[in-house]
């Protein structure tokens, strides 16, 4: 089971590198930090040596800022160019998404920025190389594929809320005391700690889908602090733990009937295609190419999210059902097991388990299964193929948590902040639309500063279009803030 809060780069990245800071940090010693270079693993090469790493130690609880500390790991490349603005960090979404690892990859797509700013990001508590969380083995995980995330029946519903206790156990034995301490406000504590110890002055920051709360966050926390923000693909701070589902059942539906447009197919009927054939995998998986494993019901619909978080993707996503259709699974399974960081071996990633440390820490409604059930009906009339997934993971996700969460929607009002861009895209699956528009406006007044793209796909810059990109280079390079209200078709 995994929620679909993330964003694209993470999803679909082919290899992820984590780079972690070797024995020798003689490279440079600056702001605090012992910058050295980056290691390779046993999965990735290192990257080039435009690229340091380093460990900043932070406290584990911020109310005990003289208690047990933790180590977050850093990657920075300095600015290319003479004129150099700063730092500019980045989140990349998740949340769970380790920096470290994305940082050298995105580089190119902000080749621009990094002429003025040192390209900087970090894995958050919790995440990667700072003191990750695996919640379960590779055998574990892939036994759970069984659980029927959408149950039925009563041993179906059992079945169901066992695994999603277990799964919250595991955690539990793994993270220890940081079980309690891996939320977006701890990670906001954090970027202002390490703002400090890049030495700026300013926050200069780019966040990308749950990036985009972390980023809110932080500008409630320390408004007087925030230089140039930009969020992107931006989640909706205004909704609950059943409102956040509902939204994405709304915008992967948007991005289904997109989708099913541009194949020359009615939406309607396209959709009721799809969501026939989850209704046979339910009962009768498909074969695939792959010795003991099945295409469910559930890793189809994983399937089928992966390739409408990008236009680009969606012709593999016809070949993926036009071959299901015809009693082969392998194409879906590819995809989910792709969603789901599941390599030819058989090892899996970890983002979805820090992702569910860190959402369940941060929410504090806990759904019954009774009212997960008497809200199915409207799940299932906003998204025929993605209604009952969604409806069914309000309850499953945090069922039983072993510690308290805290909040049922995050503050991100920052009365005095300096200008914060928005940046929404009306095509967006994952963070629909409107929730830009909610940041926006909840930031405040003269804060939120609002810029629309009419496109597809979660996240709009570097995703084609030169108006978006313009605008938020001129932005984060100039301090040229655009109209609020700039639309870029």
């Amino acid at each position: 089971m995994s929620r679909f809060l993330r964003w694209t780069a993470l999803a679909v990245a082919p290899a992820l590198l984590a780079a972690g800071c070797s024995g020798d940090a003689s490279d440079d010693k600056s702001g605090g930090l012992s910058w050295g270079r980056c290691e390779a693993t046993s999965d990735a090469p290192a990257p080039s040596s435009d690229w340091q790493c380093a460990t900043l130690k932070v406290p584990l609880d911020w109310s005990e800022p003289n208690g047990d500390t933790i180590g977050l790991a850093l990657i920075r490349a300095k600015a290319r160019g003479d004129d150099r603005a700063g730092s500019l960090l980045f989140n990349f979404g998740g949340p769970g998404a380790s920096g470290v690892s994305m940082m050298p990859s995105y580089a190119p797509t902000v080749s621009k920025l990094h002429e003025r700013y040192d390209l900087v990001s970090w894995d958050p508590r919790g995440v990667g190389a700072s003191e990750g969380v695996r919640c379960r083995g590779d055998k574990e995980i892939q036994a759970a594929e069984s659980v029927d995330v959408t149950p039925d029946t009563p041993a179906e519903e059992k079945a169901y809320f066992e695994d999603a206790k277990d799964f919250g156990k595991g955690c539990q034995k793994d993270a220890g005391k940081l079980m309690a301490h891996v939320s977006t406000a701890d990670s906001a504590r954090d970027m202002d700690r390490i703002r400090e110890a890049l030495g700026d002055d300013r926050m200069h920051y780019f966040g990308i889908s749950y990036g985009t709360e972390l980023g809110g966050t932080y500008a409630h926390l320390f408004p007087k602090k925030v230089g140039r923000m930009t969020l992107d693909a931006v989640v909706d701070p205004g909704a609950d733990t059943a409102g956040h589902a509902r939204n994405q059942a709304r915008g992967f539906q948007r991005a289904l009937n997109g989708y099913l447009e541009s194949t020359g197919q009615d939406p309607a009927e396209g959709t009721r295609r799809i969501a026939d054939l989850l209704r046979r995998l339910d009962t009768r998986p498909l074969p695939t190419g792959t010795p003991g494993r099945k295409l469910t019901q559930t890793l189809a619909v994983t399937g089928i999210i992966l390739p409408l978080y990008s236009k680009d993707s969606w012709p593999t996503l016809t070949s993926a059902l036009d071959t299901a259709e015809r009693g082969d699974g392998s194409e879906l399974l590819a995809l989910a097991d792709r969603y789901n960081e599941r390599d030819p071996s058989g090892r899996y990633g970890t983002t979805t388990h820090a992702q569910r440390v860190i959402s369940c820490l941060d929410d504090r409604q806990r759904p019954t299964a009774a009212q997960t059930k008497e809200r199915l009906p409207e799940f299932e009339k906003i998204s025929p193929v993605f209604g009952r997934y969604l409806g069914w993971d309000t309850a499953g996700w945090c069922h039983d948590w072993p510690v308290p969460g805290q909040h049922d929607t995050p503050e991100v009002s920052a009365p005095g902040a300096a200008p914060v861009l928005v940046v929404g895209n009306t095509g967006d699956p994952a963070t629909p639309y409107e929730g830009a528009r909610r940041m926006a406006d909840e930031l405040g007044k003269g804060v939120g500063v609002m810029l629309t793209w009419r496109g597809e796909g979660h996240g709009a810059y570097g995703s084609g279009s030169d108006c978006v990109d313009s605008a938020v280079d001129a932005y984060l390079l100039d301090g040229s803030v655009p109209k609020d209200g700039k639309v870029c078709s």
